[in-house]
């Protein structure tokens, strides 16, 4: 009886421990997307401002790579959500954790060179081409030691000291309220993004860059607004109805009703997002097929990474086991 208990006790201290571990990525995402909103604002308002337009032509389609680049790395930090959802179903599995892990560890690489590239072209119009580049520089040599380096160095000390069994993935049995709870705070990762988004939409409308736009690109902008504002409807709809319908109670009908309103939520944003785009690329280009071209391939990466990727990986996983 003792040796069951004390492996029934292990389990359960595994289920927790794993709990924790995958909340705490959760967690991180946020803090991801938190500084990655900032930035993303940032890149388009600024071809609506009138010092855009004193740029160079260079400058200016660096700043559009700085764009499509961190919308990119906006689609990795928030796809755990996905994964969890679609692969595993809302339970705690090891892969899920991996998958969290691997994702933010990828993204912090193109934030790092948007926040140096941003800093270069910030800078580098009071002080000059030389002074950005410095700026830049600085910055992502900092970033990249505080990001990467002191973590990495850890990690080789911890590989030496003992080493770490590769876990199989495999889903563990995981309570209501953790799945709930989990699933509100992937609602919570996305809903930053989709705020800042619809600020930028907002706001863009009554700038004077706005002005000058075609007509087509206005209606597009005012259709990618109105896909934003479903969006956050979306992202905001599970804790009024755990409030209204539930009385604050962990159901498993509460549960299903956040995790199709989050993925329904990460089939409009990016819609609304690519419409956007769009409408800053041919602001800067004055290509239709340039500005059409980019904003299907930043859709296509969105869905791919989100459904795709997911929808693969859970037939895989199935097969598997």
């Amino acid at each position: 009886m003792r040796i069951a208990e004390r492996i029934r006790g292990a389990i359960i201290e595994s289920m927790t421990a794993l709990k924790d571990k995958i909340k705490l990525a959760l967690d991180e995402s946020r803090m991801l997307i938190l500084g990655a909103q900032i930035l993303l604002g940032f890149d388009l308002r600024a071809a609506f401002e009138p010092a855009f337009d004193r740029l160079s032509k260079s400058s200016q389609m660096l700043k559009m790579a700085t764009l499509v680049v961190l919308l990119c790395t906006i689609a990795l930090i928030m796809a755990p959500g996905s994964y969890h959802r679609i692969v595993r179903g809302g339970s705690d599995a090891e892969d899920v954790h991996q998958f969290a892990t691997m994702v933010m560890d990828i993204a912090l690489v193109p934030i790092l060179v948007v926040l140096a590239l941003d800093i270069y072209l910030s800078t580098g119009r009071i002080v000059g081409m030389t002074g950005g580049i410095v700026g830049g520089a600085f910055i992502g040599a900092v970033g990249f030691f505080f990001w990467y380096g002191l973590g990495l160095s850890a990690s080789k000390r911890e590989k030496k000291s003992g080493h770490q069994e590769k876990k199989k993935p495999r889903a563990h049995p995981t309570d209501l309220k953790t799945k709930i709870d989990q699933a509100l705070t992937e609602a919570r990762v996305v809903l930053p993004g989709a705020q800042a988004l619809l600020g930028f939409q907002l706001i863009t409308m009554f700038m004077d860059g706005f002005d000058k736009l075609p007509n087509s690109s206005k209606y597009i902008h005012m259709i990618s607004l109105g896909w934003m504002a479903l969006t956050i409807i979306l992202l905001m709809s599970p804790a009024a109805y755990h409030r209204i319908a539930e009385r604050g109670e962990d159901t498993t009908r509460m549960h299903d009703f956040a995790s199709v309103l989050l993925l329904a939520a990460m089939v409009t944003l990016p819609i609304g997002i690519c419409g956007d785009v769009y409408v800053v690329l041919y602001k800067v280009t004055s290509s239709l097929p340039a500005s059409l071209g980019i904003a299907i391939a930043v859709l296509t990466f969105f869905y791919g990474t989100w459904f795709g990727f997911t929808t693969y990986r859970r037939a895989r996983l199935t097969g598997n086991e």
